[in-house]
């Protein structure tokens, strides 16, 4: 089957002609239906894809066709990367757009429309190793303390909420995305049980503990709750009963920093390392971590929690036969 069969409609483009539109279509559709990659990624993937046929398009002063980008040159690219660095674009997103255009471009390659080894010839671009810092356990606990919040003038109810999915995410070490995609079904109630069923990146599933002082923060607010929360609907809603974004509880985030000065690297992220790291320190076994992560390989949680020599070492005398 063609890419200009698929399900997914052309994408209106005005740096490109209608054969690059249906190309890409059918790229998203693939990367949808074979590679199962999640709505986020695919919206970035055609950004990037987008942002590189405007840039060609006034690189090459016309609009892009199927042809012309399948003569793409290394300079081309290395142009675009260059102009995307020049914007302050950070590295690993630097290496997104890359991968990105290397999977269109294998696509193409698959439907007989062209070869595209320039894109094998750019190096990927080095990314710095950098860690959100963990958040001092004592912080970390206040976090989810509805007192620390007294000072705010919302509904008692959405402070609550929060408090709820902060206490979760360091609880738990879920990421923002897998606690607030859980529905009211997958949450129970205080002694009724204690694990979470998650569904994590890839729509993986995970099981997942939950302490049960977090499940009583979770049903207060529950019960404070003034819409309706249906067993198949999100447990944790906005302020006008429709999905909470993100967003919502970044920002509260940032007020909390303010009020227990806390540096700008407490980010509601940096709870899910915080809940790695100190298991870790406290003699946590790592790969137990990495389920409770849900890290398919073991050495993103290595890198992720922030191993420091010092634990390293301690490992190494109390395990080694000659220790």
């Amino acid at each position: 089957m063609t890419s200009s069969a698929t399900a997914t409609p052309p994408i209106a483009l005005a740096s490109a002609d209608e054969t690059i539109a249906l190309e890409l279509a059918g790229w998203l559709s693939h990367l949808r239906a074979e590679r199962r990659l999640s709505p986020k990624t695919l919206e970035a993937y055609a950004r990037d894809v987008r942002q590189c046929l405007d840039f060609l398009c006034e690189h090459w002063g016309e609009r892009v066709t199927l042809t012309r980008f399948a003569a793409l040159e290394a300079a081309d690219i290395r142009a675009f990367m260059a102009m995307r660095r020049a914007d302050e674009i950070a590295g690993r997103s630097l290496m997104r757009t890359l991968a990105g255009l290397r999977s269109f471009g294998r696509f193409l390659e698959r439907e007989g429309k062209g070869k595209l080894g320039a894109l094998s010839a750019i190096r990927a671009p080095k990314i710095a190793k950098s860690l959100p810092k963990p958040i001092q356990m004592n912080a970390a606990k206040r976090l989810a303390d509805a007192d620390e919040r007294a000072g705010e003038t919302r509904e008692t109810w959405v402070l609550m909420r929060d408090a709820a999915v902060m206490a979760l995410l360091y609880g738990s070490g879920l990421r923002i995305s897998e606690a607030l995609g859980l529905k009211r079904r997958d949450v129970p109630r205080p002694a009724e049980g204690d694990v979470l069923i998650v569904t994590g990146k890839g729509n993986k599933t995970r099981m997942v503990p939950v302490l049960q002082n977090v499940l009583t923060l979770i049903a207060d607010y529950v019960a404070a709750c003034p819409y309706p929360l249906p067993a198949e609907g999100p447990i944790f809603i906005g302020a006008r009963g429709g999905p909470l974004s993100p967003r919502i509880i970044q920002l509260a985030m940032e007020r909390l920093r303010g009020a227990l000065g806390l540096p700008d690297s407490a980010t509601p992220h940096a709870l899910r390392h915080s809940f790695a790291t100190h298991l870790l320190s406290r003699g946590g076994d790592l790969r137990a971590i990495q389920e409770l992560l849900g890290h398919a390989s073991l050495s993103t949680t290595q890198v992720y929690t922030g191993i420091d020599t010092e634990r390293l070492i301690e490992v190494y005398r109390n395990t080694h036969p000659r220790g």
